[in-house]
């Protein structure tokens, strides 16, 4: 969708064969109900590849089996295997039916090019009638039609681990010049102060850091205007951004852009490092015994007067424009859409999605409320930086941030090459 602008309201009113088989990781898990579809099974393709997230989907995927409704296959792909074979996925002579992404401009980018199959019967279920006008909204493209169920959203924050700040004697900071002060502490106990895991395979991760800087110094619509081409990457608005970076960057892991933010997810809970900017999917690589001990804090402001905005990314699924099994694929997709399943889904995994369907119930546990919380406080919702521009933007903003991370008196070159491989990109 182009330049939507998800206010707290707007999001809170109520978020054949892939391909080859070597491109598949994990198990492939096939769940059918005794009434076989003519066509064959529907093929459900999930970039959600964390042990507790795969199983939440396999739970949920044999819950539907269980409605006597159709056939589905759960294809299960490593996770950036996943983000870079999509394309591929979506375009191959026989793709799979339903996938696992993101709404708004990204699903636009997709829709745009006629990949995406029309949603609109899925959306007058009674179910989907019940969503909020913001969910509705994010998952209409721009030719008015449907594009997008909707299942679980969840926010970003700056987690730690609560008995290692007991340990260490530090709490969560107020402003940025306590972050700073924190920070301070950390290294002078030998801890890395921030883990970051934008390497091996996950640098977009670095990209959090710059979507919260800038919607701290510019503002969410600034933010959104520039990842839609209506600013400059090497913008002087831009350059504040690196600058007030640059400040924090002597207190990054070391090892930041070599790991990836599973690694990086470790560290983090073995005391390594001491925070990290995440989102709440991390948790699903963490072992369930350490969720009590994990809380998190709000990324400081910067300015005050800049209305408080928080990254609550949406998640849900898509459909093939070439399926040959419409009628599977929209039973699927109201299944998807119930509380029943988003609930099976948030119980089987870490817990710290929020569902959303109305009446789903979350975990209910004081790390959601307080995400819960999060998510609401805030004036402005942003969803990531791939999520507000396109997965085509992606890579060249993991290129400029990983190398700022590197080289950060070469920012100057870095923004004007952003700025040239941004502009190829647009005009693509």
């Amino acid at each position: 969708m182009t330049n939507h602008q998800p206010s707290r309201r707007r999001v809170l009113a109520g978020l054949g064969a892939a391909g080859t088989a070597a491109l598949l990781s994990g198990c492939v898990t096939s769940t059918s109900s005794s009434k076989n579809s003519s066509k064959g099974a529907v093929t459900l393709q999930s970039n959600l590849s964390a042990p507790q997230a795969k199983a939440a989907m396999e739970d949920m995927v044999a819950a539907y089996g269980k409605k006597d409704s159709g056939e589905v296959s759960l294809n299960t792909v490593a996770a950036e295997t996943y983000r870079t074979q999509l394309p591929t996925y979506l375009t191959s002579a026989n793709p799979p039916d339903v996938y696992t992404w993101y709404p708004g401009s990204v699903a636009e980018a997709y829709a745009k090019k006629d990949l995406l199959l029309d949603l609109d019967d899925v959306w007058d279920s009674p179910d989907l009638k019940r969503y909020s006008k913001a969910l509705n909204s994010l998952c209409t493209a721009s030719s008015g039609k449907k594009v997008f169920v909707p299942t679980t959203y969840y926010w970003w924050g700056m987690f730690y681990r609560k008995s290692n700040f007991a340990k260490w004697g530090v709490s969560e900071p107020k402003s940025w010049d306590d972050f700073l002060d924190l920070c301070d502490k950390l290294k002078s106990k030998n801890v890395a102060p921030i883990g970051l895991g934008a390497g091996g395979g996950t640098a977009w991760v670095a990209s959090a850091w710059f979507d919260y800087l800038n919607i701290r110094i510019n503002g969410a619509p600034y933010h959104r205007q520039l990842l839609a081409g209506q600013h400059r990457f090497d913008d002087p608005e831009v350059r504040k951004v690196f600058d007030r970076w640059q400040e924090v960057l002597p207190y990054f892991d070391p090892d930041g852009t070599a790991v990836a933010f599973q690694d990086a997810t470790t560290a983090l809970l073995n005391g390594r490092s001491g925070m990290m900017l995440i989102g709440t999917f991390f948790a699903d690589a963490a072992p369930k015994d350490a969720l009590d001990d994990i809380d998190f804090f709000r990324f400081p402001v910067i300015d005050a007067k800049v209305p408080l905005a928080e990254e609550a990314p949406t998640d849900g699924y898509f459909a093939s424009a070439r399926t040959g099994r419409r009628d599977g694929v929209a039973d699927l997709m109201r299944y998807l859409a119930t509380a029943e399943a988003q609930e099976i889904y948030i119980k089987g995994s870490s817990g710290t999605a929020l569902p959303c369907h109305p009446d789903a119930k979350d975990a209910g546990t004081p790390l959601v409320q307080k995400g819960r919380r999060h998510i609401e406080e805030a004036a402005e919702i942003t969803q990531f930086f791939n999520r507000d521009s396109s997965d085509a933007m992606q890579p060249a903003a993991d290129t400029a941030l990983t190398k700022f991370i590197a080289k950060p008196k070469e920012i100057g070159s870095i923004l004007t090459d952003w700025q040239r491989d941004a502009e190829k990109i647009w005009k693509a």
